[in-house]
C-alpha cells in the first residue's frame, strides 16, 4: 500500500425518494447522509453497521449506481460525482463490484466465459484471442482450475463459493483500480468464508487495488482491512486504524458491536452481553442531533439529542464523533 490519493468522498448524501399517503406525498430515507472518507491506492477500508445503516446506499453511490442529492466523490483527481454518459462508462472501467448473492449476481443462462467476457467487449478490450487469454488469466487467479473444467459451465453449476470466485472474477476482469466488495461473504459457508477473503485480500496486494469492504461482521474485518469506519443510520461515528478501532473502540456504538462479537471460549457461552436498547432509527424521521443519542447510555440531555457532534481525535488517524468524548468524557 502506499500513501497516494485514490478516492475522496466528501459531504456525501444518497437519499432514496418514496412515496407514502393518499396524496403522493414524497418522503426521502436518507440512507448516506454527509460521509466523509478517502481511500489510498492499493489500501482496504471497512464499512462496518448494522443492517439498514446504509453502507450498501454508500457504496453504490460510490460506484455511481446511484446518483448523488450532494457532495463530491473524487477518483484520482478527476470528479466523478455527476458524469453521465461515455465519461461514466470510462469510470465503470476503473471500478468493480462484488456483491452479496454470487447466484443471484450471474446471469444463469450465460456460461462463466460469457459472463467473463461482456465487459470485455462493453470497454472494446482486447480481440477475441487476447480476451479469451485475460479470460484464462483471471480464472487462474480466483484459483478455477484446471480452466477448462470451468470456463463452459453455468452458474447453477457451480457451488456458492465457485460462484463467488467468478463474481470477483468478473470485478477484476477489466484491470480496476476500485473495488466495492458488498457483504462477500455473508452468503457462504463458514468453511469457505476465510479461503475467499484470503483470495480477494492477494488479489487486492498483487494488483494494488483500493477496496471498500462492506460488511456487518467486526471479525472478519480485523483480518482484511487497513482501516475501518463505523456506520450508524446514515453517518460514521468512529474510523480509524483497525486494531485502534477493535482494541480501542470510542464510540458506544462501536463498543456493542465488538462486545456482540462471539467469544471462542465455551466458558464464556452462557455470558450475558450488553446489547443497546431499542433498535435502529427509522432513516425517513431520523433522530435529531447524534442519532445513536436515543439508544445511548451516556447521552448527555439537551445537547445530544440536539446537535449533531463533531470530529474529536484520539490519534493521528483515529477519530470519534460523540459528544461524551468532545466534552472530554
Amino acid at each position: 500500500m502506499n500513501n497516494e490519493k485514490l478516492l475522496e468522498v466528501n459531504n456525501l448524501k444518497m437519499y432514496h425518494v418514496i412515496r407514502k399517503g393518499l396524496f403522493g406525498g414524497k418522503f426521502y430515507v436518507k440512507a448516506v447522509d454527509n460521509i466523509d472518507l478517502t481511500l489510498d491506492k492499493g489500501e482496504a477500508l471497512a464499512i462496518i453497521g448494522e443492517s439498514g445503516s446504509g453502507k450498501t446506499t454508500l457504496g453504490k453511490t460510490i460506484l455511481r449506481l446511484y446518483e448523488p442529492l450532494d457532495g463530491k466523490i473524487i477518483f484520482e483527481g478527476w470528479d466523478v460525482t455527476h458524469i453521465k454518459g461515455k465519461e461514466l462508462k470510462k469510470y465503470r472501467r476503473w471500478t468493480g463490484f462484488v456483491q452479496q448473492d454470487p447466484y443471484g449476481a450471474l446471469p444463469p443462462f450465460m456460461s462463466i466465459k460469457q459472463i467473463l467476457e461482456e465487459p470485455l467487449k462493453i470497454h472494446k478490450i482486447g480481440n477475441k484471442e487476447e480476451r479469451i487469454e485475460r479470460i484464462h488469466r483471471v480464472l487462474e487467479e480466483v484459483r478455477l482450475t484446471p480452466v477448462e473444467d470451468f470456463i463452459n459451465k453455468y452458474p447453477h453449476m457451480l457451488s456458492g463459493g465457485q460462484q463467488q470466485r467468478v463474481v470477483i472474477a468478473r470485478s477484476i476482469i477489466t484491470d480496476p483500480k476500485l473495488i466495492i466488495a458488498d457483504e462477500p461473504v455473508s452468503m457462504l459457508d463458514a468453511s469457505v468464508r476465510i479461503e475467499v477473503l484470503r483470495l480477494l485480500r492477494d488479489i487486492q496486494k498483487k494488483h494494488n487495488i483500493g477496496i471498500i469492504y462492506i460488511s456487518h461482521d467486526l471479525s472478519t474485518t480485523k483480518y482484511f482491512s487497513n482501516r475501518i469506519h463505523i456506520m450508524y443510520a446514515g453517518k460514521i461515528v468512529e474510523g480509524g486504524p483497525s486494531k485502534e478501532v477493535i482494541h480501542n473502540p470510542q464510540h458506544p456504538y462501536t463498543k456493542y458491536l465488538i462486545n456482540a462479537l462471539p467469544d471462542p471460549d465455551p466458558n464464556n457461552r452462557f455470558v450475558k452481553r450488553n446489547v443497546p436498547p431499542g433498535e435502529p432509527p427509522s432513516l425517513v424521521n431520523p433522530p435529531s442531533g447524534c442519532r445513536f443519542n436515543p439508544r445511548c447510555p451516556l447521552s448527555i440531555k439537551g445537547l445530544c439529542d440536539v446537535k449533531e457532534p463533531g470530529y474529536t481525535y484520539i490519534s493521528e488517524r483515529h477519530f470519534v464523533k460523540c459528544w461524551y468524548y468532545e466534552k472530554g468524557g
